[in-house]
């Protein structure tokens, strides 16, 4: 019997990094799927309008205007958001939500979503991660370890393309790399002094999801090579970088069974009380404000952590009064992100005979080295470092404008040092997000609040990793050292995850090891929404693997009938 035109095998809300790699899989194996996007439509190349643009083509020479700032004081923050990315990112005002706690939520509502603005730095995680919570006492067990997703890892990376080295680190295993970009000189030194005077910390070359090498993959995808210009905020033309746009989508639409509506806010899902199944969405034209229903066996919740909160707490009925699936009232609680507070600069003497060439994607990191083996400090768990070497052109002062300026712009100035953190925050359930009683947003959807906050141990990892930091960099020779406390709100680092946690117990999470509400089995949630703890990794990699992984295991379930 020929289905009716809003009904489809599958369903996925959102079609971001993990999104459009469930569509990517489910469309391999056969699966009609319907990808919804609440955002606007973008077609790779053809909505990249800034990608060639020279900096004096804008109008305000790629800043941003004083009446966008005000009109955006949560997006303009983002590093991202310039006069030639601005298009890219949703406004304020478009979905506000309310802050018990500060909090700077960045979104990207369209086709594709933050995969066209994200930094594209992708590392495994290890055992010492998934063992994390069961070892230290935080949080709940994960349900799975490295060896339940390393093969899915492996899928992603084939794929997507990866540049990096083989480093032989149990802490970050190895991938499917492509060649690397390389260090210039000076990070080379502190690489190689770093190592001498600290023999049980490393220091590697960034991993990015960049093509360094085309391989046929990438070629049957339509991509070509990075061109280490570093506008990737802007979109890119060459596919050189993996997008949703450039990669997956194209990829799923190619197979014939990819549906894609875009401008369509998912509002709440659809339950059958009697099949104990999630039977499909409600959808509110962005638009034309039209309510449309569609329907489906089997759905995935990829809408970006936040938003696939707030669908699944406002996905009521009277068997699921607090949002569905969510029996043991811990939907929305345990959000959690990555410390960024605590960066670290200097300045390097001599090597001014030595410069580097193109604008690489990435930069050198320092694996987390604090508690991993064993609990060492009076902080749970550590941080990751990631630093970079620079030199400066052209100082403008007031003893510099007009000619010694131009003049300055053609030498190169002295060795800069920048180091940064990315920590691992620890879940707790007062750190939350919930529903409003009483606002709503312009589609008459219950605003989200959020309630999460810093505590004293990101305060302690923060030091600590003022004190290390700058211990490693004297010991390479780095002078001037001096530490910074960004201040930056939690959100800022945007790598917010939790709320639908993964886990043993139905009890203590709403998440099984496939990725399947324990209280609704045809319901997956595979974005950042679904992670226990959150490691010292940038985050996107585990979220493709994670969702290729339970796309596959849906595909198999819907085959055997398990999902009805």
């Amino acid at each position: 019997m020929k289905k009716s035109p809003h009904h489809f095998d599958a369903l996925v809300i959102g079609s971001g990094l993990s999104g459009s790699w469930v569509a990517k899989e489910l469309c391999d194996l056969g699966i009609k799927t319907l990808v919804l996007e609440r955002g606007k439509p973008v077609e790779h190349i053809k909505d990249y309008p800034t990608a060639f643009m020279d900096p004096w083509e804008f109008k305000h020479r790629n800043q941003v205007p004083s009446d966008v700032l005000i009109k955006n004081p949560i997006a303009s923050k983002c590093y991202a958001f310039k006069e030639d990315t601005f298009h890219l990112f949703t406004p304020d005002d478009v979905q506000p939500y309310i802050q018990e706690e500060p909090f700077d939520w960045i979104r990207c509502y369209q086709v594709g979503g933050k995969s066209l603005t994200w930094a594209r730095q992708v590392q495994r995680w290890s055992d010492f991660d998934f063992n994390g919570p069961k070892r230290d006492g935080f949080a709940v067990d994960w349900p799975i370890r490295y060896r339940d997703i390393a093969p899915w890892y492996n899928r992603v990376e084939h794929f997507i393309g990866v540049s990096g080295n083989k480093d032989g680190l149990e802490s970050m295993p190895d991938g499917d790399f492509l060649p690397p970009f390389e260090m210039n000189k000076v990070e080379k030194l502190l690489q190689r002094e770093i190592e001498r005077a600290f023999p049980n910390r490393h220091v590697i070359q960034g991993r990015c999801a960049h093509l360094t090498e085309l391989r046929p993959i990438h070629k049957k995808q339509g991509r070509t090579l990075c061109q280490a210009r570093s506008l990737c905020q802007r979109g890119c033309p060459f596919g050189g970088y993996y997008s949703a746009n450039s990669s997956t989508l194209p990829w799923a639409e190619r197979t014939g069974n990819l549906s894609l509506r875009s401008n369509a806010i998912v509002d709440s899902i659809i339950y059958d009380q009697k099949k104990n199944l999630a039977t499909g969405v409600r959808v509110i034209d962005s638009q034309t404000r039209e309510t449309t229903e569609y329907f489906a066996d089997v759905l995935f919740l990829n809408a970006s952590t936040l938003a696939t909160n707030q669908i699944l707490l406002n996905s009521t009925s009277s068997r699921f009064p607090q949002g569905l699936g969510n029996d043991n009232g811990l939907l929305g609680k345990y959000i959690t992100f990555h410390n960024y507070m605590g960066t670290i600069s200097g300045t390097m003497d001599g090597h001014l005979d030595s410069y580097y060439y193109g604008r690489r994607p990435t930069q050198p990191i320092i694996p987390n080295f604090r508690n991993v083996d064993r609990q060492e400090t009076e902080f749970l768990r550590g941080y990751a470092s990631f630093f970079s070497a620079y030199r400066t052109r052209g100082t403008l002062s007031d003893k510099t404008v007009g000619g010694p300026f131009k003049d300055s712009l053609t030498e190169a100035g002295p060795w800069h040092i920048s180091m940064m953190m990315q920590g691992e925050t620890i879940p707790k359930e007062e750190n939350h997000v919930r529903l409003s009683t009483e606002q709503s947003d312009n589609f008459g959807i219950p605003q989200l609040i959020t309630h999460v906050k810093y505590d004293e141990n990101d305060i302690l990892s923060r030091d600590d990793f003022f004190e290390q930091g700058s211990m490693m960099l004297d010991a390479a020779g780095v002078k001037n050292i001096s530490t910074h406390n960004s201040g930056q709100n939690p959100g800022l680092d945007i790598h917010e995850m939790g709320g639908v946690r993964m886990g043993l117990d139905p009890d203590t999470s709403l998440l099984n090891k496939w990725n399947q509400l324990h209280n609704c089995k045809n319901v997956y949630v595979t974005d950042g929404a679904c992670m226990t703890s959150t490691g010292t990794q940038n985050p996107s990699l585990t979220f493709m693997a994670l969702a290729a992984r339970a796309a596959n295991h849906a595909a198999e379930a819907l085959k055997k009938g398990d999902l009805k």
